[in-house]
């Protein structure tokens, strides 16, 4: 009759290797048990306000599309922005990572300009 060897995993340093299990070799303790560090947790990217300034030559109705067109707001929402806009003198449109918040603003600057309107999208930075 053959002898049955069991083989035991156990981990050393960051290589698992293998071992004949002997039953003399048992130990109560954690030797076989590899322990991972915790991870940091992860932080939130920064945010960024897109910025809609007013002037005296853009029509309301191409800020309204803007804001539809870019922004993805409604009809009535594009329109309050529009009307603070234009009360105010600036409103914020949204807000996104950087990215994303950098591309909007030049996506929105290179439409106006396009369009031979001075419009002027920004963004700065939230909180």
């Amino acid at each position: 009759m053959h002898a049955i060897s069991q083989i035991r995993l156990t981990f050393n340093q960051d290589r698992p290797t293998l071992q004949k299990d002997r039953p003399e070799e048992h130990d109560d303790d954690s030797a076989g048990i590899a322990v991972q560090e915790a991870k940091p947790a992860l932080q939130a990217p920064p945010m960024y306000k897109v910025v809609l300034f007013n002037d005296d030559y853009t029509p309301m109705d191409f800020v309204v599309e803007v804001l539809e067109v870019f922004f993805n707001l409604n009809r009535e929402l594009a329109t309050k922005v529009m009307l603070a806009v234009h009360t105010e003198g600036r409103a914020v449109c949204g807000v996104f990572t950087r990215d994303i918040a950098e591309t909007k603003a030049m996506q929105v600057n290179q439409y106006a300009r396009e369009s031979q309107h001075p419009l002027l999208c920004e963004i700065e930075k939230d909180g």
